[in-house]
């Protein structure tokens, strides 16, 4: 292993707009659920409310007081983490540069948003649509807009998918699909809907599920997380 190969760990999480199992609107839980990780990025789905003009569930000063991490700037309208409820926490001191927000097709709004992380890895958090017609629609957009970057890409999301091997013909040409385990419902995990897809250039070291008591009461989803590497 070289000493210039980016060693990371990253996480992947529905926070459910911080509304618990309990009904219980809660930030503080999300963020200590959050630096319990350890993770050096945070992919985060639902992190906006969805309604208006969708402000964020976790308040900003209480990102910056509690937590060692920085959002990536997507949103452009001073209230939201994200976009379309998808955001991404950077901890402080790890460089990020060319943010951009995807527009995905579909029934209902969905998106994406990548950014660079140490001018490496090209990082990309989504949320897929219900219906798999959709989310195929979705993963070759992603995949066709994805094709031309020069870096080692990373996937990160909810897909939202039930079967444990079908349902990611558009991706597998490009992308090794990994689910890491059973992450919904939080209370039962019965589901692996939370995954990653990784490109050449990305190894995978070590990938799993959270299952913190806080974790299983803070969310419908469990956090998922995976240690990768990019060789320099």
């Amino acid at each position: 292993m070289s000493s210039d190969d980016l060693n990371l760990k990253l996480a992947t999480y529905n926070m459910r707009k911080a509304v618990g199992l309990d009904r219980r609107r809660d930030p503080h839980r999300i963020l200590d659920v959050i630096n319990h990780l350890d993770a050096d990025v945070i992919v985060l789905q639902e992190a906006d409310r969805r309604l208006g003009a969708r402000p964020s569930a976790l308040p900003r000063r209480m990102l910056e007081d509690e937590t060692d991490f920085v959002p990536v700037p997507f949103a452009s309208n001073g209230v939201s983490l994200g976009s379309h409820g998808n955001a991404i926490l950077v901890r402080k001191g790890l460089t990020f540069h060319a943010m951009e927000q995807l527009e995905l097709p579909g029934l209902e709004p969905r998106g994406a948003v990548s950014v660079e992380i140490a001018g490496r890895l090209k990082l990309v958090g989504t949320h897929l649509g219900l219906l798999r017609p959709y989310r195929h629609q979705q993963m070759r957009q992603l995949a066709r807009k994805l094709a031309i970057t020069p870096l080692p890409t990373l996937i990160m999301g909810d897909f939202n998918e039930w079967s444990p091997k079908r349902g990611f013909e558009p991706l597998e040409h490009n992308f090794d699909i990994i689910s890491p385990g059973r992450s919904f419902h939080a209370s039962r995990p019965v589901a692996g809907l939370d995954r990653l897809a990784l490109s050449a250039g990305v190894e995978l070291r070590d990938a799993g599920v959270d299952q913190s008591p806080l974790a299983k009461v803070a969310s419908d989803h469990l956090p998922v997380w995976a240690r990768i590497r990019v060789k320099d």
